[in-house]
């Protein structure tokens, strides 16, 4: 019997060394020309220039290490797909009057008059146009944008408003942070046409960016619904909404599930972590050491901490059953562009439908 045991846990030892050197394989790269027409059978059937869009594609996954895999390329046509129908410059309805709005906002709030505002946007701008007339007739945010660049730079006016900031945040096919591009520019394989900001306005600018901020970092999530709400609440904002559900139950305290663990650039608690904090005696941690774990929110890293594994563990034997390391965020979407509640969740569940049908075309 004990031979008989011992050679059952050798064969077991042996099975899981056999998975183990299966996990870590690396996978034999895809000829470029395989995965471009890849790209190209599963775009949508009318998308225009579908050579050029698997060209761009192809050379963002190539340039950032990404493996092109079959679940990869649906993920990321999902996203292009619900966020621009695969237009590299979406127009967005009523953008000149947003764009007015928005300035009038920011007028009142450094108590500038309105007529002055007025006056400002009848000068002429660098194209021959008022500011005013290229505001209405503005219909997409790269026009935008380019507006806001030219009369920050060209109207004294501009700059009591604005200083250096542009109010379009989001731009290209993926509808990308631009703050985000700018952060992640270090290793960008094109010339830049000017700056990062006009780049997330192109295609190849766009994908690129948009990719990274969709596929770029390491998850332990077992469905791409939790990186489809990533892209839109941040990195990790399914994972942290998962551990914020978790410290609810053993803490009590009801929490928002936005994925926010920690105030970042104060020194301040947030709702988060003072919930962490009334369980301190039982995790056996102080306030700096909670802190400093819950900044690692941002990384995979945060999953490796004694905080995290024990607020799961106080959980759980509260609830008596195991919970989700995923939770899509409850997050209302807020933006002038919005005219209808909208939610981080709809927005998943909808790249998560496309995402679906994509797969079933590729016959996985």
């Amino acid at each position: 019997m004990q031979v008989n045991r011992l050679n059952t846990g050798i064969a077991a030892l042996l099975l899981l060394a056999g998975c183990g050197t299966q996990r870590t394989q690396p996978v034999a790269p895809r000829p470029p020309a395989e995965v471009k027409a890849e790209i190209v059978r599963l775009l949508p059937a009318r998308t225009a220039d579908r050579q050029g869009w698997a060209t761009d594609i192809y050379a963002a996954f190539a340039a950032q290490g990404i493996d092109p895999s079959t679940q990869n390329l649906c993920s990321v046509l999902a996203v292009t797909e619900q966020e621009s129908t695969f237009q590299v410059d979406p127009p967005v309805p009523g953008l000149g009057k947003i764009a007015r709005d928005e300035i009038d906002r920011r007028a009142a709030k450094v108590h500038v008059p309105g007529l002055l505002v007025s006056a400002a946007l009848q000068v002429r701008s660098s194209n021959g146009k008022s500011y005013s007339d290229r505001l209405n007739a503005a219909r997409s945010e790269k026009e935008l944008s380019a507006i806001f660049d030219d009369f920050i730079g060209m109207v004294p006016m501009g700059r009591t408003l604005f200083g250096s900031f542009n109010p379009v945040h989001t731009g290209g096919p993926m509808q990308v942070s631009i703050e985000f591009a700018e952060r992640q520019a270090r290793n960008y394989p094109y010339p830049v046409d000017g700056t990062i900001r006009r780049e997330v306005f192109s295609r190849r600018g766009g994908m690129y960016f948009g990719i990274a901020h969709l596929l770029g970092y390491p998850v332990s999530y077992t469905q791409p619904l939790y990186r489809f709400a990533d892209f839109n609440a941040g990195w990790y904002a399914s994972r942290n909404a998962a551990f914020q559900n978790a410290l609810s139950r053993a803490s009590g305290i009801p929490l928002a599930l936005d994925g926010d663990l920690v105030r970042y650039g104060s020194i301040m608690p947030g709702s988060t972590e003072l919930a962490v904090r009334t369980l301190g005696k039982r995790l056996d941690m102080r306030h700096p050491t909670i802190r400093d774990q819950l900044e690692k929110g941002k990384s995979l890293e945060f999953e490796d901490t004694e905080l995290y594994r024990r607020v799961f563990e106080l959980a759980e034997q509260a609830e008596g059953r195991a919970l989700p390391r995923a939770v899509l965020p409850g997050i209302v979407l807020q933006s002038p562009k919005i005219t209808r509640k909208l939610t981080t969740a709809w927005f998943a569940k909808r790249v998560d439908e496309r995402y679906q049908r994509c797969t079933a075309r590729a016959g996985k």
